[in-house]
């Protein structure tokens, strides 16, 4: 049965891999040329512009309020960047325009509809994970999905946890059941993949998000669709406790 409409959200890890990028886009094209999703929709992530923003307002404090729109607005300049790349895909700031599309791959730039909304917290809780989620909620949609460069949240033995709810998550994390948090910036996604207010739209919003692994050379996003057989798919789902 095709979806007519769904949303995800690429991470930084793959926007600045050209390789991963590639992989990523061309799996959301074949989703759409073979009728498994009408409407692919994304959203970019803020990758290196908003860790160097974070960074900023570490060692200058420039304010949560300026900080948060500038981490945004890093999302815009990464949303330009893959637009040009691909010039298929369609590009807009409004959010109507996303109800009315068909059979296409879309990417929304967020700020400017952010900005003129302003529902969310002005703070390093919120990044561009809590975006998407909350633009999914506007959409009507009941979930989301996040591309990564990590399989999705691992437990304290390395293995992958399918699903889970959020209230799940917090225990392990909080009993020291999941992957180990250590220097390794790898390790830390493993075991953090998500920012923290998005636990909250979640149940806030009785919503779901999925997490696929877009930085290997393989199908893996194309599979969770495409795919029967749920020994061959390979995700983390978050659901509301």
């Amino acid at each position: 049965m095709i979806l007519e409409k769904a949303l995800f959200k690429i991470g930084g890890s793959i926007i600045e891999n050209p390789i991963y990028l590639k992989n990523t886009i061309s799996q959301f094209k074949r989703l759409v040329q073979e009728n498994l999703i009408n409407n692919v929709i994304i959203i970019p992530g803020g990758a290196s512009y908003a860790n160097f923003i974070r960074t900023l307002d570490k060692e200058l404090k420039i304010g949560n309020n300026m900080a948060h729109w500038m981490a945004i607005y890093a999302m815009n300049y990464n949303g330009n960047k893959i637009a040009h790349q691909y010039p298929f895909i369609n590009l807009t700031e409004k959010i109507e325009e996303l109800l009315t599309i068909d059979h296409s791959i879309s990417l929304f730039l967020p700020f400017k509809y952010l900005k003129m909304k302003d529902s969310l917290p002005h703070s390093w809780d919120v990044t561009s994970d809590s975006i998407t989620l909350s633009i999914a909620h506007e959409l009507e949609l009941s979930q989301c999905f996040l591309i990564k460069d990590v399989d999705g949240i691992l437990n304290q033995d390395n293995e992958l946890i399918q699903n889970l709810t959020t209230s799940t998550f917090i225990q392990l994390k909080e009993s020291g059941k999941l992957a180990k948090i250590d220097a390794n910036e790898k390790d830390i996604k493993q075991s953090k993949p998500i920012d923290n207010y998005a636990l909250e739209i979640i149940d806030a919003f009785n919503m779901s998000c999925i997490l696929l692994n877009g930085a290997l050379n393989t199908s893996r996003i194309y599979k969770y669709f495409a795919s029967s057989k749920e020994t061959e798919k390979i995700f983390t789902k978050i659901s509301f406790s």
